[in-house]
Formats: C-alpha cells, sequence, structure tokens
C-alpha cells in the first residue's frame, strides 16, 4: 500500500444509551421535552428544578437540556460540553443572553427546533462518537474484483475488531451476502429500508441486519429490483456512520444519484483498475464523475486479464499516471478464491493469504476512531 490516511483518534468505549438530563420547573415545557425524548429513542431521561445536588450528575449526564425558567438556577454550575438553553418564546431576545450566561452550546426555540433537537437527543442516547471510517470501492471496468476488495477490506477490519459494517450499494451486483456465504441469513436487505425518510436509528439498523464473519451486512434480496430513493440512502448510510468503526461500500459503475448520496459521505474511495489500457479508459469517465463528488479518491491496481495472470499489464504508476489519481496499492493474485467461496471462505477469509495481507495493509494506514466492538 501507498499513501497515508489521517484521522483524529477517537475513544473506543461504548457509552450504553440514556437520557438527557432535563432542567426546568414549566410543566409545559417538560411535557414537550418528555415528548421529544421518546421520540428520539432516550431512554431514562432525568428531571430536576435545578443543579442535581448528587456528585457529578451535571458532569455525566450525555445531554443536558436547561429550561429558559431555569437559567438562573444553573448559572453556577460548572461549565461543560452539551448544554442546551430550551425556551418557548420567539420574541423574547433576552435568552441569547442567558444562554450565554449559562456557557450553551446553542439556544433552541420550541417548536420551530424540534427536530433538530430531536436529533441531538438521539445522538446522546446512542452514545454518538467520531463517525466510522467510511471506505467506497468502485470497479473501474466490469470485472475488476471491486466486490471482492470491499468483502476482503470488510472482513479483514472485523478480523481487528473494528465494528464493521459492509454496504451493498449496487442494486445489480447479485448481493453481497452471497458472496459471503449468507444469502439465507436472516435479518434486514435494502428493500425493508426503501421508504426511509428523515433520521434512521443507528443501533436499530444494526442490530436489524445479517451478522456474517463477525461484520454486518447490508445487501440486496434475490426478489425483484426495488427503487431504493437518494433520500432512504443517504439515512441508512448516515445511522451506519454514527455508530462509528467502519463502513465499507461496494459501489456500481454508474453514478447516479443514489451513488452520489454514498460518495458524499465517504472519506476515501478506491477505483480498481486492472493494468490494461482499455480497462484505464474505461476507468477515466468514471473517475472523473466520482470525483466531483468525493475529495479523496485513489486507484488500486488489478492484475491485467480476467484470468488474473499477470502478464504483460501497464505498469501500476503508468495507470495512476494515466487516470491522474494517488496509486493506493496493487493487488495480489490470489489463486484459488473460486474454490474457497465454494468451502466457505469468502475474500479475504484466509487470514495468510495474499488478499488479507494487502487489506491488512492498508488499514495499518487508518487510524480508526472508536471503532472496537
Amino acid at each position: 500500500m501507498t499513501g497515508t490516511i489521517t484521522r483524529a483518534p477517537g475513544p473506543t468505549a461504548e457509552r450504553g444509551p440514556d437520557g438527557p438530563l432535563i432542567v426546568t420547573e414549566d410543566t409545559a415545557l417538560l411535557d414537550d421535552l418528555l415528548r421529544l425524548c421518546a421520540a428520539a429513542g432516550a431512554r431514562r431521561p432525568q428531571v430536576h428544578h435545578g443543579v442535581p445536588r448528587a456528585r457529578g450528575t451535571w458532569e455525566a449526564a450525555p445531554l443536558v437540556l436547561v429550561g429558559d425558567d431555569a437559567a438562573g438556577r444553573v448559572r453556577t454550575a460548572g461549565r461543560r460540553a452539551g448544554v442546551l438553553l430550551v425556551g418557548r418564546d420567539q420574541d423574547d431576545a433576552g435568552v441569547w443572553r442567558r444562554g450565554v450566561e449559562i456557557g450553551a452550546d446553542h439556544v433552541l426555540v420550541l417548536p420551530g427546533d424540534e427536530q433538530w433537537l430531536v436529533d441531538r437527543i438521539a445522538d446522546a442516547a446512542e452514545g454518538a462518537g467520531p463517525p466510522a471510517f467510511t471506505v467506497g470501492v468502485i470497479g473501474g471496468r466490469g470485472g475488476a474484483g471491486a466486490s471482492t476488495l470491499a468483502c476482503a477490506l470488510a472482513l479483514t477490519s472485523a478480523r481487528a475488531g473494528n465494528r464493521t459494517l459492509l454496504v451493498d450499494a449496487d442494486p445489480l451486483g447479485g448481493g453481497l451476502d452471497v458472496l459471503l456465504g449468507g444469502e439465507r441469513a436472516s435479518g434486514l436487505r435494502w428493500p425493508a429500508f426503501a421508504e426511509s425518510r428523515g433520521r434512521v436509528g443507528g443501533s436499530a439498523l444494526e442490530e436489524s441486519l445479517p451478522k456474517l464473519h463477525s461484520l454486518r451486512v447490508l445487501s440486496w434480496d434475490r426478489g425483484e429490483t426495488v427503487s431504493v430513493s437518494p433520500e432512504a440512502v443517504r439515512a441508512v448510510l448516515a445511522a451506519a456512520r454514527r455508530r462509528g468503526g467502519v463502513v465499507v461500500a461496494d459501489l456500481p459503475r454508474r453514478v447516479d444519484e443514489s451513488a452520489g448520496e454514498v460518495l458524499a459521505q465517504l472519506d476515501l474511495g478506491l477505483v480498481v483498475v486492472p493494468a490494461e489500457l482499455r480497462a484505464v479508459a474505461a476507468a477515466q469517465r468514471l473517475a472523473g464523475a466520482a470525483g466531483l463528488l468525493l475529495r479523496d479518491l485513489r486507484v488500486v491496481i488489478a492484475p491485467p486479464g480476467r484470468s488474473g495472470t499477470g502478464v504483460g499489464g501497464l505498469a501500476a504508476e503508468e495507470v495512476a499516471r494515466l487516470l491522474g489519481l494517488p496509486l493506493a496499492g496493487e493487488l495480489p493474485v490470489e489463486s484459488g478464491l473460486l474454490a474457497a467461496q465454494e468451502d466457505g471462505i469468502p475474500p479475504g477469509g484466509n487470514a495468510r493469504g495474499p488478499l488479507a495481507r494487502f487489506c491488512a495493509r492498508f488499514w495499518a494506514q487508518v487510524p480508526v476512531a472508536g471503532g472496537a466492538t
């Protein structure tokens, strides 16, 4: 592998779901806040009239919702992140001054800010930390090996102890669960999320998907092709990323609206291109379209020829130069992949194989924040 990928380190501990701390004596406002907590799936909200007397309660709460009526009573509390001042009077300009006095991150006025507040409460309830490091794999031409690489990257990540989700973003690809030998595994597939809008719960998404080889897989079923809207794709992938760890997406070779939603949330894209002139020509337009939506796009060189003999192709550096992309590495030839799949070993399943070693070198360059299971 060549090149480096940097990411700020983050916590690895997973915080259990919990509700926010609510400070108010306004019964109407309290009813609204409890309703919004329920809508966000937040359990066990704590309600106090002022700063809690129990030591550490104020500091330990994942989120603090202070009613505008209680701003004066919490002015002496220790400053901390995650304090929101919530009011109901849209004509009260003094609410902003009171927000500054208590060190609030945001000042909200209901009902106008309800949806934003629901999203913030849900993030706190899920223990949202750094988002997952998200990698997309695209084949520069048909049969380049993008799905094989995507599966191997996901398996290698899971083997290293990262929470890992493999997303099949190509509805015509046949289903990555088949490649992993789990086409009969129980769990939801893409058609179940076709009508998703707004926010999708990250925990609920993860628990609903098939678990194969220590990772979660969002794939397609073998029924009739169902159209999944770009809005649904955006909501589902955002939920997957909020759980932290690693998300690997196998992308189609056409950059339509749904693929664009995936590209927009990637940290890194890999275009798999066989070391052949015709493959490079086929990949140029795809790389140009993907590069408009993705800042970090790199090329992975596959062996030339569908037989994978590795004979008579272009040099890897020449392919990268022709495409105008940084070189991420050269895929090794691993014989017997098809036979291994028949024995239940998916691509990258052999930890000592060339493909798994290639992926391990790739992940060694990616400090995945908050990814440990």
